[in-house]
């Protein structure tokens, strides 16, 4: 019989996990799904990891990890993955605003052959004006980045064993999991939901928050800022050409403009773009500094398993 991974990260979440585990479970059962819960506490502040231990020790099916502080939501899936021994592996979150009845369905279309099954949202809930025109410009700007169709796009969906495999066998450290099961390939489908209220607590996501988020995930995933760079700069060389000439025919016909207003426009304009397409350089050489260290991804502090080997010692 295959068995169902189900990957949930979570950080600050000691009002969720007891919910988690029993919507998840209570779904799973009812359709006759093997599963294991496997849990990655990101450097929680609260009792989050006590929970899961507690879970764990009622259920043998919820197992978890937790890392020695906080890495971020792309660190935890990933160590989810690697924790992940199913036939197929769903990443899904703590909070349940993304339904797990929809994981049947998704299950469903993994055993008729598709390999990636994404989870598209028909809907984004209830959320502020300003954090959707966000996520809505950053999902147009890296779709057209990627060449793929990201809007609606979100962490919730299954991947086959040999799609989880091959996530697992990148070097890379900085990762942005959502553009890199579409980059993976593999015979794909998709299951529309609505985000559903969140129960307990607040997002953990700040505009600041999305905006490091956002810049992260384009320049981990492709260099259109760079090419961006050189586009800029071949519009302001023409730019530059054209007020040359002007500049030249207005001084021969005598006619030259008075004063440096124009000067210093040109001064201004220049400069400017020359500073930032340094901070766009030197943030990618960042992360090459970054990358080159090659230091682990994440760092996993306790596992559910200690907890209950000491239990059965005791």
């Amino acid at each position: 019989m295959s068995l169902l991974s189900v990957v949930i990260p979570s950080y600050n979440e000691e009002k969720n996990i007891t919910l988690a585990v029993h919507r998840l479970s209570e779904v799973l059962c009812g359709v006759g799904i093997t599963y294991e819960l496997i849990f990655v506490d990101d450097g929680s502040c609260d009792r989050t990891y006590e929970l899961i231990c507690e879970a764990s020790k009622k259920d043998p099916a919820v197992r978890g990890v937790s890392f020695s502080r906080n890495f971020g939501n792309e660190a935890a899936i990933f160590a989810g993955l690697r924790e992940a021994k199913g036939d197929a592996c769903v990443v899904t979150d703590c909070d349940m605003q993304f339904p797990p009845e929809v994981i049947p369905q998704m299950v469903a279309l993994w055993e008729q052959g598709y390999e990636v099954v994404e989870g598209k949202k028909s809907s984004r809930g209830k959320e502020s004006a300003s954090h959707g025109a966000f996520a809505r410009l950053f999902y147009r700007l890296v779709g057209r980045a990627v060449g793929m169709d990201m809007q609606s796009s979100s962490d919730f969906k299954l991947l086959d064993r040999r799609v989880v495999d091959v996530m697992n066998s990148l070097q890379e450290k900085d990762t942005f999991f959502r553009a890199l099961s579409f980059w993976a390939g593999f015979r794909t489908a998709t299951v529309e939901f609505e985000v559903a209220e969140r129960i307990n607590g607040k997002s953990k996501w700040s505009i600041g928050g999305l905006l490091k988020y956002a810049i992260n995930n384009i320049t981990s995933f492709t260099t259109a800022p760079l090419r961006l760079v050189t586009v800029l700069g071949g519009m302001l060389l023409v730019c530059t050409l054209v007020l040359g000439i002007q500049t030249l025919v207005r001084f021969f016909v005598g006619d030259a403009v008075e004063g440096f207003t124009t000067v210093i426009l040109l001064l201004l304009l220049i400069g400017g773009s020359i500073m930032v397409s340094l901070g766009i350089i030197g943030h990618y050489i960042a992360r090459i500094y970054d990358e080159v260290k090659n230091r682990p991804r994440y760092i996993v502090a306790h596992r559910t398993e200690e907890v209950t080997a000491h239990a059965a010692d005791s």
